[in-house]
Order: C-alpha cells, then structure tokens, then sequence
C-alpha cells in the first residue's frame, strides 16, 4: 500500500528558529491522541469543524495571533495546511468549535481584521484530517503563534507557505497541540 515505507516526517517547528512556548488547549483536541470526527474530512466521515483552542502565557509584546493546522506527514514534500488564521487581535485568547467554518465564524469572536487564507484544498476555511489509506498515523499540528505586529503583511490570496514566511519574522512565541488520525 502506499505510504507505508515512508519515513515520519522531523517535527516542523524544531526546524524553525527557537522562540518561546505558550500554553494552549482544546476541549477537541488531546495531545498525542487520535482526533475525534468532528475534526476529520467529510470524505473521511467526519465534520470538518475546527476544534476548540483556548491559550495563555504569550510572550510579553504580543500583539496579534496566528492560528495554523498543518500535517507534516501528508504525501507530498510540503506536507498539507489544513488551517490558517491570520490577524487575530492580542485580546483574543480562545476560538470555539467550528470558527474556521469561515471568515464570518471566525470574525465573530476576532474582529473584522482576522480572515483565513485559503488552506492546500484551496478553501479560506479549516479542512479536517483524511490521510490516505494506509499510511501510518498523521500528526496534525494545531499552534497559536505569537505575532509582534498587529496585523501580518498579507492579504487573503497568500499561500499558507507566504503567511510562513512572514511569521519567521514576526513569531515571538509558540503554542503547539498535536493530534493524530489514521485512516
């Protein structure tokens, strides 16, 4: 089958520059812990709704967050984004389940200035967990960073790698919660 002879891909965030780390949990998400249906693929049976995320002790100075989900183990040299946030205030320290439904959900409890930018299925919105069949369990990485600006120097149309770039630069801290799915 394919995929089984592949190598785990290196946790991602240990091959950025070191920044401080925050707290963040999930009434969704448990660490280490396979993901519950509401946070998997329509095509693999699930709900696609973002879960639950609620974090403290960001770095002092922070003034806007980023929330990510990316899987470092999908089958391609990029890994698959199936999240991304862009502009959340310094105020904001939680999202509910299903704001990355869309911008709407997520400017109810962010602020006209928060927005999504379109995830690797090419949606401005959270896409849930479907690895192939077959492949070992994927690890999917929901992290809050920290951002020194108050708003990223992006606009809707960049990519999730672009919204990357731009917070190697801008990252004073990271939140990271790891959950895992097989198919």
């Amino acid at each position: 089958m394919p995929g089984l002879d592949r190598p785990t891909a290196p946790d991602p965030y240990q091959l950025l520059p070191q920044v401080p780390s925050f707290t963040v949990t999930s009434t969704d998400v448990t660490e280490g812990q396979p993901l519950g249906k509401a946070q998997l693929a329509e095509s693999s049976g699930g709900q696609n709704i973002s879960p639950a995320l609620s974090w403290s002790g960001a770095p002092e100075g922070t003034r806007s967050y980023v929330v990510t989900s990316y899987d470092p183990d999908a089958p391609t040299p990029s890994g698959f984004w199936h999240w991304v946030a862009v502009n959340l205030p310094a105020s904001v320290t939680e999202l509910p389940a299903g704001a990355g439904s869309s911008d709407a959900e997520l400017q109810k409890v962010a602020g006209d200035k928060a927005f999504h930018v379109r995830n690797d299925m090419s949606q401005a919105q959270f896409v849930g967990a479907a690895p192939p069949e077959g492949d070992p369990a994927h690890r999917y990485y929901f992290v809050v960073h920290a951002v020194d600006v108050p708003e990223l120097d992006v606009d809707a149309d960049a990519s999730p790698a672009v919204v990357s770039f731009n917070l190697a630069f801008h990252t004073l801290g990271r939140a990271i919660l790891v959950g895992t799915h097989a198919a």
